[in-house]
Order: C-alpha cells, then structure tokens, then sequence
C-alpha cells in the first residue's frame, strides 16, 4: 500500500501479511516498441495484442505517427497500425524523451526517410551515447551527425543506405545491434551487420528483435563470429500477440520472495522468451542468492535483484552491468546511493561492480529514507520493494 502528496512522494506501507493472488502483467516493452516499428515500416494493417502503453511506447507511437502512419487505441492493449511502407519526413523535430529503444531503432530506421531527421530527446537521454550507432550508418553512406556522440541526432536521409555489410561496437547496448538489423531488412540486398568485438550487452535480446522480425515476414539467420545476415524481404503487416514483460513480472517474483506470498501471473517464470526471466532462477534462492550474480544477460532485472540482495542472508556481488551505467540513469550509482539511503554503507560500488552487504535483520525496522529515481522507472519499482519490509520508504518522482 501506498500513500502520495505532491511533498512526500510516494510513501509505502509495509506489508503485514504474504501477498497472494492474481496479476495480469502488462505487456512486454521490449517486444512492444519493436513491433510498432515493424509495423510501422510494413506496407498494409497490423494488430498489436497485448501491448504495453507506456511512456516509451507513447514516444514511439507518436514519433510514427509524426511520420505518417496511422496508429489507433482500441482498447488498452492494443495498437493497431495501418502504414503505407513508407515514412514521410516529420515537419519538426522527434522528441523520444528519456525512451532509449524508441531512440536506437529510430535512429536507423529514420534512414529510410526522404528529407531532414532530428531526433532529440530529454535532459537524461541527451547524456546517453549513441556514437557508436551514428559511425555505423555513417558507412553505410548515411549523412548523420551527433553532438559529441549523443543525442540530438541529425539525418539528412536519401531514402535508404547503401552496402551490404556494417559493423558495430555493441559492447555498450545490443539496442545497436537491433536498431541494424530493423534497418538491414529494408536493403536493397542481403545486408550483414557484424560486431566489432565479442563483448555485448544482452546477445538475448537480439534474439528477441530476430524473432519479431521473422513475425513481419523478415529473416536474420545468425552466422558465426557475430555476425547476422539480414535478407532484403522488408516487412509485411502482421497479427502480433505481444508477451507479458518479464521485467516487470520481476517485481512480483520479488515481492512474493520477500513476503511468503503467492502471486500468480498466468505464465510461469520458465514460460518466457525475454532474457530477464532468467532473475526468476535467482529470485526463487533467496534467502540464499548466489554470493556472485552476472547481470549482462538480465539488465533490466538488476534493480530488483539488487533491493532484494538487501535481505538476503549473505552478502551479494553484482558483475557484469557495466551498461546499467547508460541506461535510463546511471543505475549502479542510483542503487548505491539508494541502498546507503536506507542504512550507511548497505552497498558500495567496486569499478563497475556492486557489492551488496546484505543484513536479513533489516526487514521490520523503520529507516526513514528517501530514494531519489533520477526520472528512471526500474529505480522506483525496485525500491518500493524495500518498503514491503522497511517502514519510513518514500519514493521520490511518482510520475
């Protein structure tokens, strides 16, 4: 339970009882703001089922619509799309806000515009990288430009690219690597998109993009060496059932952990496709997580992992999430300074590694603190856990 001024924030009430019952999940983000676009760049009618209505996935809807597809709410979780399989140019700026997928994959996909792009966004999203992105469609002959490696971004698009074969440095985000292989499947022929180097972030949400293209009619195979070769098919509208999201679903695996509760989601934790259900394994040892949890794979599901760890009966090193520094914040930071918030030195940061000093004997006492979200969702969520057996948790930035 929770109660919310405009001063206090959110303050949550801690739970008396082990929460049970029934929750319907919203749908997946990730697949959602993939298939928008898909839908978006595919020539007829798409019905999106399942979809998750969210800032993200707003920014996204808008940013196509600004483009000339006709997006429509049926009802709340459903879109459905009807594009020509053509984006027109905006006549002003894309704002995408702090939405990182809506501004990786449009970067690329803007590409196919005839006319001048710019896509920009909010104060935290202008300090997220995208250089990397931008050097890669600049050899496929694409006119871009950055500021300093970050958004805004800037295409003067002709339409398409050329080549048949791109190059990228993932190491940061594997979003990249998506955002190339949407755009690939527009070329005029097979296009190879290939890493730089071994080192990604999250390879399983590639496969994620690969199967909800193959959804639209398109087809990546995976090659070796980190490389997918993309064929020209472009997309055709689809029917696309979107899953429930495993990040989210993270958060009740948790708060069912931490009270002695049972929560039924309707799909169990071995029944997704998205890389973060691998938290489920972790969450189900508590109070006895591993001492070492490699997050590269789950980013998404740190946050929750982390708070969690808080209460677990032995202390926890999270490796592996350098990237969570480029996420909508700079999470292993946030985690650190809200951790400590709730007691001095309950976590620290080593490099890029968070080492949580967990303390069973947390859970039912009042530590009044105040957790400050840095404008990032997965903070919120994931520290409103703690309140489910801390008095005095407020959460700052509700909205």
């Amino acid at each position: 339970m929770s109660t919310q001024s405009k001063i206090d924030g959110v303050r949550i009430t801690p739970a008396t009882a082990p929460l049970s019952g029934r929750v319907v999940l919203p749908g997946s983000k990730s697949i959602t703001n993939r298939v928008l676009l898909m839908a978006g760049l595919a020539k007829g009618e798409s019905r999106l089922t399942g979809a998750l209505k969210s800032d993200d996935t707003a920014r996204m809807s808008e940013a196509l619509q600004a483009m000339g597809v006709e997006i429509a709410e049926p009802d709340a979780t459903t879109f459905l799309v009807r594009a020509t399989g053509v984006l027109a140019a905006p006549a002003a700026p894309l704002f995408l806000g702090n939405a990182g997928t809506a501004m990786r994959f449009l970067t690329a996909a803007t590409v196919l515009v005839d006319g001048t792009v710019v896509l920009d966004g909010d104060a935290y999203m202008r300090e997220r990288p995208i250089g990397a992105l931008v050097d890669a469609l600049r050899t496929l002959g694409v006119d871009i430009s950055s500021t300093n490696g970050k958004p805004p971004v800037t295409l003067n698009a002709r339409g398409g690219f050329a080549g048949s074969r791109v190059e990228i440095d993932a190491s940061l985000t594997s979003q990249y690597v998506s955002a190339l292989l949407i755009l690939a499947a527009c070329g005029q022929g097979p296009v190879d998109v290939a890493l730089k180097n071994v080192d990604i972030g999250a390879r399983g949400y590639i496969d994620l993009t690969t199967a909800a293209m193959a959804g639209f009619g398109a087809r990546a195979t995976a090659l070796d060496n980190g490389v997918w070769r993309v064929e020209p098919t472009g997309y055709r509208a689809a029917d696309f059932a979107i899953e429930p999201d495993a990040s989210a679903a993270t958060y009740l695996w948790a708060a069912e952990a931490l009270t002695g509760g049972a929560i039924d989601l309707g799909l169990a934790g071995d029944a997704f496709t998205q890389p973060d259900a691998a938290a489920h394994a972790v969450i189900t040892a508590f109070p006895d997580m591993p001492s070492v949890i490699d997050g590269s794979q789950m980013q998404d599901a740190v946050p929750t992992l982390a708070v969690l760890a808080a209460f677990n009966r032995t202390p926890v090193r999270f490796v592996g999430i350098a990237n969570l520094r480029v996420k909508e914040c700079d999470r292993i930071a946030a985690l650190r300074a809200g951790l400590c918030a709730i007691r001095p030195g309950l976590a620290r940061e080593e490099g890029d590694d968070l080492v949580v000093e967990s303390d069973p004997g947390l859970a039912g006492q009042v530590l009044p603190a105040r957790i400050d979200t840095h404008a990032d969702h997965r903070i919120a969520m994931g520290f409103a856990l703690a309140g489910l057996k801390i008095g005095g948790i407020v959460i700052e930035d509700p909205a």
